[in-house]
């Protein structure tokens, strides 16, 4: 066995949460079993990202065989994102949410989940952590293509269950509250 490194696919564009993702992708729980034809088209994707259309084909390949794998999750999330395809990021983003609930046993509505329920505090937990970032995808996202309130209610959920917000959620309460102010200030214009 080399020295050397893994890649995940895509990688270098998460910055930070690279090293989040290498530690899910390595948990048996979140990363463990993912077969082999499945990570090869996950590779193949990645080295073809600058080709849309073909690196799209790998990802829905790994998807066939590995539906719900958090592998194949991350990447299609992580081509969406990049590619500005938004919606479809979402998409996917709901989809890590669905299964960080089931993983984490909290039911099937996020809204409904107490800090009670899950490890939240303890940041060495890595499904209830997946669970909190699988939620901040789905509130960025839903901010960024116009879904407001959902998206608000989504950061508001993350900092009732990380209240130390280590996760960032405060920062996408501070842009929605910015918007409002600067939409009312607009309105005070106009009138």
């Amino acid at each position: 066995m080399s020295g050397a490194r893994e890649t995940l696919p895509f990688e270098g564009f998460g910055g930070a949460s690279d090293a989040f993702e290498r530690s899910i992708l390595a948990s048996p729980l979140l990363g463990g079993g993912l077969p082999e034809e499945a990570r090869s088209h996950l590779e193949r994707a990645a080295t073809r990202y600058h080709l849309t259309d073909v690196a799209e084909t790998h990802l829905f390949e790994a998807e066939k065989i590995a539906p719900d794998h958090a592998a194949v999750l991350i990447a299609l999330y992580r081509f969406y994102f990049y590619k500005g395809r938004l919606n479809e990021a979402l998409d996917v983003a709901r989809a890590c949410v669905a299964k960080a609930l089931r993983l984490n046993v909290l039911g099937e509505d996020w809204r409904r989940v107490q800090p009670c329920d899950a490890a939240f505090g303890e940041w060495e937990a890595l499904l209830p952590r997946f669970f909190l970032f699988s939620l901040k995808g789905y509130a960025y996202l839903s901010l960024r293509t116009g879904h407001l309130e959902a998206g608000r209610e989504a950061a508001e959920k993350l900092l009732e269950l990380d209240p130390r917000d280590r996760i960032g959620a405060q920062v996408l309460i501070d842009v929605l509250n910015r918007m409002e102010d600067e939409e009312e200030a607009d309105g005070e214009h106009r009138s």
